[in-house]
């Protein structure tokens, strides 16, 4: 997976139909999605029970592009070799979770997946410094993690920006979840976020027997986005 600053749609499945999960990866791919991401849950971290590594290992064989698995899980350390053996490209934790997220990460490269790291919209960036380089992406938590379909939180631009300051030329992505639409996606691709995390705003209308809808809505996303980078040239 080679590194690009190029805008990425990665539809949440949590928005998705949970009795047809494998057949809703291969129409969102279909429809233009360039990554699938996954929210991990426990119920713990999160207010919310989601889905853990036989879910991962079931969808992988629907997956073409890159199944991008959000850990809000606490601890993260004892499951990482699963999602990592249930296929996952990138293993994303919270910088929350657990009190030695160095190792954390190390855990997850070892384990031969890329290493991501979640901010919640209460953390501040300034923890983030010293583990660059040991992290290839960076989440940023636009919402309170734990539930879809939650209103985007402005605050949060400004720690993008910064964010992409401070990583410089690193080869790490700069990922945005929560309340993505074509309205606010502009807002943070502008700051420097290259990876777009949308749940409903993807899969409102489709379906699995119709994903035309999904198409459309990831199209929308994604020319809002891009147009506003080409203003921002």
């Amino acid at each position: 997976m080679t590194h690009s600053r190029a805008i990425k749609i990665a539809p949440s499945i949590l928005s998705a139909d949970f009795a047809a999960f494998g057949a809703e990866c291969e129409a969102i791919e279909a429809q233009g999605a360039d990554w699938v991401h996954v929210d991990v849950m426990d119920g713990h971290f999160v207010p919310n029970i989601t889905f853990g590594p036989q879910l991962c290992k079931a969808i992988r064989p629907h997956i073409r592009t890159v199944m991008d698995v959000h850990l809000m899980i606490s601890p993260v350390d004892p499951y990482i070799a699963a999602f990592a053996d249930a296929g996952a490209d990138i293993i994303t934790a919270h910088l929350e979770a657990g009190p030695h997220i160095h190792r954390t990460l190390q855990a997850i490269r070892a384990a031969g997946a890329r290493a991501g790291l979640a901010l919640n919209p209460g953390t501040p960036i300034d923890a983030v410094e010293h583990l660059l380089d040991m992290t290839d992406l960076i989440c940023v938590m636009t919402v309170n993690p734990g539930f879809g379909g939650q209103k985007f939180i402005h605050s949060q631009i400004d720690k993008v920006r910064r964010l992409r300051a401070m990583i410089g030329d690193r080869p790490i992505h700069i990922e945005i979840d929560g309340g993505i639409t074509p309205e606010t996606a502009p807002l943070v691709t502008s700051a420097g976020a290259d990876v777009l995390v949308a749940g409903s705003a993807v899969f409102k209308g489709g379906s699995v027997a119709d994903p035309t809808p999904y198409g459309a809505n990831i199209r929308a996303i994604r020319q809002a986005a891009e147009s506003a980078l080409r203003n921002a040239a």
